[in-house]
C-alpha cells in the first residue's frame, strides 16, 4: 500500500506592494492584512502548510518606495512566507541594496541564477530543503534574463541567461539531491506564463520536477497547466488572490498522485484581519500621507491605463509631458513604468508616485526613419497582443502609427501629418533602464544607432519631470486610439 501524506501550498506573485485593502462595493478586497488573516487560518487548519512568493514584493506602492523595500521586507516578516524567490523589480534599488534588504527578511530568498563573476558564487542560495511531518520538499528559485536586464549594468554579475541554461541548472541541482530522497520538488519561478511551459517543456522528466509556481506575466488561471507531467500555476498580481494548492504526495514514489488548485479571493467575506500586521501598515500609511498628500494637478475625468500592451490615455499623458519638457522629436515612454490602471481626476502627489514610482535618468540619441520604423515593427511584433512579451512604448503626440498585424507593415507613419522618410532624422529619448537595455528591447544594434549622433543624459528624475508638467498643466483630457492604430489585415 502507499504511504501518502498532504501538503498545502499557498502561493503569491507579483504582489508590487499592495499593502491597502480596497472598499469595493462594500467589501472589502486585497491587502496584506486579510492575506495574513488567511494564510495564519489555513496554517492552523493544516498543519504541513508551505507559504511562497514568486517574485516582486516590490515596487507599485509609495510606502514601499519611500523606504526602498525596507518597509516592504518589514511587512513580510510579519506576513512570514516560508520562502521567497527573487523577481525583476527586486533588484530595482540596486543588487547591493538588494543584499542589504536579504539580511533583513526572517525567511529565506532563493535565486540558482545570478553569480559573481570571478569565482561564480552563487550570490544567493539556489534552493532550499523544507522537513516537515517525515517529508523533504525541495524548492529552486529561477529567474532568466528576459528579467535581468537591471542586473546586467553591474559588471561584476552574471547570470544563467535562458530558458535552456536555467533547465540545466535545475537539473544539476536536482541529481545532487536524488540521493536526499526528496518527496516534492517546486520551482519558485519569475520568467512569465509562456517560458514556464517551455521550462518545463524540456526539463529531464528524472529529475522529478512536480510543480513549478510562477510570476511575472500577471497570469491569472482557473486551473493548473500540466505540461511535461509538471504542473504550472501563477496567481494573477496583487494580493487580491491567493493561490492554494491541495496536494497529496506518494512518499515512496516521491510524486503527486492527486491534486487540487484553486485560486482564493481574498476579501471581508472569506478571510480573517491581521491587527498587527494593520498597525505597522497604518504607521508606514501615516508617514507617506504626511510628505505626499498635496494635489499635483486635475484631470478633465479619470485616465486609465488598462494594458501594458496598446496605447493607453495615461501613457499619452507621460509620453506628452516628457516629450515636451524635453523637446524632443519623440518620447518612448514605457507602458511597464506606468503602474496603476488609473489615475485621477484628482492627482495626488503619492497616487503619482504609485503610479510612475519610477524616477529614472533620461537619455537623449537619434535615429533614422529606417531605423524607428524597425524599432517599432519589432515592438508589435506577434505575441505582443498576447503579452508573451511585454517591452512596449508610448508615443509622445504628433505621432501616428497604423499599423498592418497580417503583413507585418505600415499603412501610416507620420510626424505632424508628414509621412516619415527613411533617410530622415529624429531625437528620441527613453528612461534610463530602457536606454541601457536598447538592442535587446528593440532588436538593433545600439553601436548602429549611436553612429548617428553620440547619445546623451538630458535628465536624471523622470518622475521630477512628469509632476512638474503636470502642475503647470491641469485638466488634461487624452484618449486612447490617435497615435498607434492597430489593423487586423
Amino acid at each position: 500500500m502507499a504511504h501518502t501524506k498532504k501538503i498545502v501550498l499557498l502561493h503569491s506573485n507579483d504582489m508590487h506592494g499592495d499593502f491597502l485593502a480596497e472598499d469595493v462595493d462594500r467589501k472589502l478586497i486585497g491587502g496584506v492584512s486579510m492575506l495574513s488573516g488567511y494564510v495564519n487560518q489555513v496554517r492552523n487548519e493544516e498543519p504541513n502548510t508551505l507559504y511562497c512568493i514568486a517574485g516582486d514584493m516590490f515596487r507599485g506602492s509609495v510606502i514601499d518606495s519611500e523606504f526602498k523595500g525596507l518597509s516592504t521586507i518589514e511587512i513580510m516578516n510579519m506576513l512570514a512566507p516560508n520562502i521567497v524567490t527573487i523577481g525583476n523589480h527586486e533588484v530595482d534599488y540596486g543588487l547591493a541594496h538588494l543584499l542589504f534588504l536579504e539580511k533583513c527578511a526572517k525567511f529565506p530568498i532563493i535565486n540558482a541564477n545570478l553569480y559573481i563573476k570571478n569565482n561564480h558564487a552563487h550570490m544567493f542560495s539556489p534552493y532550499h530543503i523544507f522537513e516537515m511531518d517525515g517529508m523533504k520538499i525541495l524548492f529552486i528559485g529561477i529567474l532568466t534574463e528576459e528579467v535581468m536586464a537591471k542586473a546586467k549594468t553591474e559588471g561584476l554579475v552574471g547570470t544563467f541567461v535562458d530558458v535552456e541554461d536555467a533547465a540545466t541548472e535545475v537539473e544539476r541541482i536536482c541529481n545532487a539531491h536524488n540521493s536526499v530522497d526528496i518527496d516534492l520538488t517546486v520551482l519558485l519561478t519569475h520568467i512569465g506564463i509562456d517560458a514556464d511551459r517551455k521550462l518545463a517543456q524540456i526539463l529531464d522528466p528524472a529529475s522529478g520536477v512536480d510543480v513549478i509556481i510562477g510570476g511575472h506575466s500577471h497570469t491569472f488561471m482557473e486551473a493548473p497547466e500540466v505540461v511535461n507531467d509538471i504542473l504550472i500555476v501563477q496567481a494573477g498580481t496583487g494580493t487580491d488572490q491567493i493561490g492554494r494548492f491541495d496536494l497529496t504526495v506518494d512518499t515512496d514514489e516521491n510524486r503527486v498522485v492527486d491534486y487540487r488548485w484553486r485560486p482564493v479571493p481574498i476579501d471581508s467575506e472569506h478571510c480573517p484581519t491581521d491587527p498587527e500586521l494593520e498597525r505597522l501598515i497604518e504607521e508606514y500609511k501615516l508617514q507617506t500621507d504626511e510628505k505626499y498628500g498635496r494635489v499635483v494637478t486635475r484631470f478633465m475625468r479619470k485616465l486609465t491605463h488598462p494594458s501594458r500592451n496598446q496605447e493607453t490615455e495615461l501613457g499619452a499623458v507621460f509620453a506628452d509631458a516628457l516629450g515636451e519638457s524635453l523637446g524632443v522629436d519623440l518620447f518612448l515612454c514605457a507602458s511597464g513604468s506606468i503602474r496603476s490602471t488609473e489615475l485621477g481626476p484628482i492627482v495626488m502627489l503619492g497616487d503619482l508616485m504609485t503610479c510612475y514610482p519610477y524616477n529614472d535618468t533620461l537619455h537623449l540619441f537619434e535615429v533614422t526613419g529606417a531605423q524607428l520604423k524597425e524599432m517599432i515593427r519589432y515592438m508589435l511584433r506577434d505575441g505582443v497582443w498576447a503579452g508573451e512579451h511585454t517591452e512596449f512604448y508610448q508615443l509622445s503626440k504628433g505621432w501616428k502609427v497604423v499599423y498592418r498585424k497580417a503583413s507585418h507593415d505600415f499603412a501610416e507613419f507620420s510626424k505632424d501629418g508628414r509621412e516619415i522618410d527613411d533617410s530622415d532624422r529624429y531625437s528620441v529619448a527613453m528612461e534610463g533602464f530602457h536606454f541601457k537595455n536598447l538592442g535587446d528591447i528593440f532588436h538593433v544594434d545600439p553601436e548602429e544607432i549611436f553612429a548617428n549622433k553620440k547619445p546623451r543624459v538630458i535628465g536624471t528624475a523622470s518622475r521630477t519631470v512628469i509632476e512638474e508638467y503636470l502642475a503647470e498643466h491641469n485638466r488634461l483630457d487624452h484618449h486612447m486610439g490617435e497615435r498607434l492604430i492597430v489593423l487586423e489585415i
